[in-house]
């Protein structure tokens, strides 16, 4: 699939491993450590009007590992290092669930783009596994692999783009995007806090 070389709708980020450095079923707060450029490339795409959202898998709720007020907690603290993001898509499901929203499954895409009033296909895709690289595939949206040392070979070799870090990706987004598109603004997904299904 060839995506056109223009603005994307928006950027929808995983949140461990690739916005932040990956704790296991992370509730505790002052454990929240950007991944290295974050800030400055979250800083790029807000300057440049395109919308950001996170779409995470937490599972640990459902396992009981840390609590909904605890995830909350860790949510506000990316916030408060990194920023307000436009939409949080959170799964708090277990695989045998059998949810549509838990990634590889396209529900949070499609949830992150409907809270901004974009296209899925209008989106771009950002994480560190082949799960959101497959959950961008069944949204119809543009993945990048952003790897870490967690990232598997054969992740990486599927993968559709593969970015060297945060800053290479935000230069693959807005490289060729210089039309200037209106600006979605939905200032009423703030006020609905943190999606969830």
């Amino acid at each position: 699939m060839v995506f056109e070389k223009r603005r994307p709708g928006a950027v929808l980020f995983d949140r461990d491993g690739t916005l932040i450095r990956d704790v296991p079923y992370n509730g505790d707060p002052g454990l929240v450590e950007p991944m290295p450029g974050a800030v400055e490339a979250l800083g790029r795409l807000r300057r440049a009007d395109v919308p950001v959202a996170v779409v995470t898998n937490q599972s640990g709720v459902a396992k009981g590992l840390l609590s909904p007020d605890e995830m909350d907690q860790v949510n506000a603290k990316v916030e408060e290092l990194l920023g307000p993001f436009d939409a949080w898509a959170i799964c708090v499901h277990d695989d045998a669930d059998g949810c549509t929203c838990r990634k590889p499954a396209p529900g949070l895409v499609i949830r992150a783009a409907a809270v901004l009033d974009v296209s899925p296909r209008d989106c771009v895709v950002v994480g560190d596994i082949g799960r959101d690289m497959d959950a961008a595939r069944a949204a119809g949206a543009r993945g990048i692999l952003v790897p870490t040392e967690q990232t598997l070979e054969e992740e990486i070799e599927r993968a559709p783009e593969v970015a060297d870090d945060l800053s290479d990706v935000v230069e693959r987004v807005l490289s060729g995007a210089e039309e200037p598109v209106p600006a979605v603004s939905a200032p009423w997904a703030r006020a609905m806090g943190w999606s969830r299904w």
